[in-house]
């Protein structure tokens, strides 16, 4: 799959819920203006990826909706929750912040089970250090040094707000959790590629400001490369309150046949 974001060309997960949508709906997809949270790139994982659609009429049980899409979609696209909601929410504009993970699989031989959800690395981190350096992104910065160049024609925001970024070690498996305002295009991926450089003891923690403060991403390639994108989930994507209530007299929330699935919590990820 080649990420979220809708192509000709290509089979993305939006081209392919689009495509499950207008045969339930009966709906073209320019009338279902469907919109997600974020755009992931091709193998980045999402538990967490939100999108929003419109239709012109409304359901009055959203379970035969949920059914009936899960039924269309392959078997590695899953809608977990469905919800009517409040004209004020949008997918993306809504959006307080976003939580990512990246998982790094420590160890001299790779569990098979992880290979596709964690980067390899050999080499045996500092994993204290990697905390040291990751405090240096939190606050607001602007992340121009960590941006690559965006293919599409937008101009975004460099400064950015990070709330946390936390470096976890679970045995082999070290999960570092980042969140934050919004993020530029590969911002991520590129300051977790810095970090493992960190961890590997080839640059100090504080490499981090004087990057930063360089806001030229040819300083960064000094030091880093890019990770692969298999590492990284999208986990969490919060929302403005005030937008997340239900229409009066809307239909219930649809959970699944589990209804639990909305409260299971997957520290893995």
């Amino acid at each position: 799959m080649l990420g979220w974001q809708y192509q000709q060309s290509t089979p993305t997960v939006q081209c392919i819920v689009e495509e499950a949508l207008t045969r339930i709906t009966k709906l073209e997809r320019k009338d279902l203006l469907l919109v997600g949270a974020g755009r992931t790139d091709a193998g980045v994982h999402a538990w967490g990826q939100v999108a929003h659609f419109i239709t012109p009429f409304n359901y009055d049980n959203l379970k035969g909706v949920h059914k009936a899409l899960n039924g269309l979609l392959p078997s590695d696209i899953r809608v977990r929750e469905i919800s009517s909601t409040v004209p004020e929410f949008h997918a993306r504009f809504s959006v307080k912040s976003k939580i990512y993970h990246y998982k790094i699989y420590n160890d001299t031989i790779m569990d098979p089970f992880h290979r596709n959800y964690a980067y390899h690395s050999i080499y045996k981190l500092n994993v204290a250090t990697m905390r040291d350096a990751a405090r240096h992104f939190v606050g607001k910065h602007d992340f121009s040094a960590f941006a690559n160049t965006s293919r599409n024609d937008r101009v975004p925001n460099p400064v950015k707000n990070i709330f946390h970024f936390n470096v976890n070690e679970m045995g082999p498996l070290v999960q570092l959790e980042v969140e934050g305002s919004g993020f530029l295009y590969r911002q991520v991926r590129n300051m977790v590629a810095l970090l493992l450089q960190v961890g590997r003891e080839a640059v100090p923690p504080d490499i981090v400001p004087r990057i930063l403060g360089s806001r030229d991403r040819k300083e960064l390639a000094k030091y880093s490369l890019s990770v692969p994108p298999h590492g990284l989930c999208l986990l969490v994507v919060k929302y403005n309150e005030e937008h997340l209530g239900l229409p009066p007299g809307g239909p219930e929330t649809s959970f699944g046949r589990n209804h639990s699935i909305s409260k299971c919590k997957l520290p893995s990820f």
